[in-house]
């Protein structure tokens, strides 16, 4: 019988939610089997919720699978900087061919991670609460980690959808029947968020727009009008689903953005909540191809 707060921990997100498509997660899944008890050990050598280290890893590597972390052992998206002096790799990301670091492996990618974080830039996240997932997501985007302005929602519905939280609170003390119990309830529920007025959600793996549509009660075709979609098919992971029609204006004190590796026109349009029009009316002659810089304004 799991009972204690090991079941508190999840009880919340199992209301009201639909089953999900667990074989489209299970790259996901399979990520947080190797690598959640190293983000134990960096939790308490660190001081860095492993629940933080778990969604970071998964969303800037793809669970494993992007091009950094497959042939850089990269997890984390780091860029060279200065001080670097190991070998390096170039990627389109927020500018064209942009430097990243190559680890020997994945374990010296979340090491050099948790002492990134251990920088003045980010001292102020260790005030918080190891267990306070949400504010530490928020302060990694107020610090500068990410220039995504939806960055620390992706991981708030990351750690929520995978239950990564867990991994704070009990300090790695979880049972396998723990860890079964939470795999065999994940669930797919859509907390509904909003940014500049508009409400979104962001897709998990294996959401498509009628999947969505039908959890929320949305109108199918206007949902994905709304994101400037013709054609239903599997959503990019973690990738906004707008609710309501998109701004023709890009938020303040953003005036262009780089097609990063995996991206496209319409990824930078859901990035910052812009009609795809308005966006390739902008950008007339560039080219929708990883490493073209758009205007956005």
């Amino acid at each position: 019988m799991i009972k204690g707060k090991n079941i508190s921990v999840i009880v919340g997100l199992m209301l009201m939610c639909f089953t999900p498509d667990i074989k489209a997660a299970s790259n996901y899944e399979d990520y947080i089997d190797r690598y959640w008890e190293l983000a134990v050990e960096h939790q308490q050598e660190y001081g860095i919720p492993a629940s933080i280290t778990l969604a970071q890893g998964l969303l800037e590597s793809a669970a494993g699978r992007s091009t950094l972390a497959a042939e850089g052992n990269n997890h984390f998206g780091i860029k060279c900087h200065k001080e670097w002096k190991g070998k390096k790799m170039h990627r389109n990301d927020d500018a064209p061919n942009e430097c990243f670091r190559v680890y020997k492996t994945p374990e010296e990618s979340f090491r050099d991670h948790s002492l990134f974080l251990r920088r003045t830039r980010y001292q102020k996240l260790f005030d918080l609460d190891v267990t306070d997932y949400q504010g530490w997501a928020r302060g990694l985007r107020e610090c500068g980690y990410a220039t995504d302005p939806q960055y620390a929602a992706r991981l708030i519905t990351i750690i929520e959808r995978y239950s990564l939280y867990s991994y704070d609170s009990d300090g790695g003390n979880l049972t396998e029947e723990t860890v079964a119990f939470i795999r065999e309830h994940l669930t797919a529920c859509h907390p509904v968020r909003k940014s500049r007025g508009l409400h979104y959600v962001v897709a998990m793996p294996g959401d498509t727009y009628a999947s969505i549509a039908k959890e929320l009660g949305i109108n199918k075709k206007k949902l994905m009008a709304y994101n400037d979609v013709k054609h239903d098919g599997e959503i990019k992971a973690w990738e906004e689903v707008y609710l309501v029609e998109k701004r023709d204006e890009a938020p303040d004190g953003v005036v262009q953005a780089t097609i990063g590796e995996g991206e496209s026109m319409h990824s930078i349009a859901q990035r910052f909540g812009m009609k795809l029009s308005v966006v390739r009316n902008l950008n007339k002659k560039v080219k929708d191809k990883p490493g073209s810089t758009l205007k956005l304004k």
